[in-house]
């Protein structure tokens, strides 16, 4: 399996994307989230990806810098359905209240026959609390995260020889995860800034982590690789090394500041 990082960037950044991601295996895609516009399609593109080929998506939660790049996604599959360019279906993952959010958004700007393609060749799968679903021939389990903010699922993905790869969406860790999280061979957490400058850009405040925060917590869970994201991009030239040197103070595993556009083997 590849991990694909389309995006590392939390909601406010420009010099980076919004953070999304795909999982790809004998040329299956799944991806999360979509970022915040149109720039998903550059990003796939820049990545090898043909848009065309993503037939599974899963939203985390109703976000703009997470929602928005799907709703391109809704127009161009059913635009290219209509234009006799795009075979087969897709299918859309989410909690209710996203899935309510990307139709309600479609039915104000769609028109009636791209609309009219929905659960049909567009398909929309509402996922509750630890239900269970196989994609692109794995064993995926969605939950909620129980965000203070708005509702929000993560996931986790059963891989081969047992091991699973987890997503605790773009907010902390919370102890109603440990079931799904805890042992993960692969952990994607965000981490919006360094502990030695949360003072200059509030994590706490926007219900984020810092970089030790997360470092911590997942030597706690005995996570073997994890993947930061979500973060500012002020520091971006300088991203990975500085949040390396701060993080592995507090973890023992494999830890990667991605850059957009990195790619991993998921093993």
């Amino acid at each position: 399996m590849k991990l694909t990082i389309l995006g590392t960037g939390c909601a406010n950044v420009t010099d980076c994307y919004n953070t999304c991601f795909v999982l790809t295996e004998n040329n299956r895609h799944f991806m999360v989230d979509g970022g915040g516009g149109n720039t998903i399609f550059k990003q796939l593109k820049s990545a090898g990806i043909d848009w065309k080929n993503v037939r599974h998506i899963f939203v985390t939660h109703k976000h703009m810098d997470h929602l928005f790049g799907i709703m391109w996604f809704v127009r161009m599959i059913c635009q290219n359905i209509n234009r006799n360019k795009y075979e087969g279906e897709a299918y859309i993952y989410g909690h209710k209240e996203v899935i309510n959010i990307i139709k309600e958004i479609a039915n104000l700007l769609l028109l009636k026959r791209e609309l009219d393609l929905f659960d049909d060749k567009l398909h929309f799968v509402t996922v509750e609390d630890g239900q269970e679903l196989e994609i692109i021939g794995h064993k995926v389990k969605f939950f909620d995260i129980n965000s203070i903010k708005t509702k929000q699922f993560g996931f986790t993905m059963e891989l081969e020889n047992g091991k699973k790869l987890s997503c605790c969406g773009d907010e902390p860790y919370r102890e109603c995860e440990r079931e799904y999280v805890y042992g993960s061979d692969w952990l994607l957490h965000e981490a919006f800034c360094l502990y030695s400058q949360a003072d200059v850009f509030q994590p706490y405040e926007k219900n984020h982590s810092t970089v030790a925060d997360a470092c911590k917590l997942a030597n706690e869970l005995d996570v073997k690789n994890l993947i930061l994201y979500h973060t500012e991009d002020k520091n971006l030239s300088n991203r990975k090394a500085l949040y390396y040197e701060e993080g592995k103070q507090y973890f023992n595993g494999n830890l990667y500041i991605p850059n957009d556009l990195e790619v991993f083997e998921i093993k």
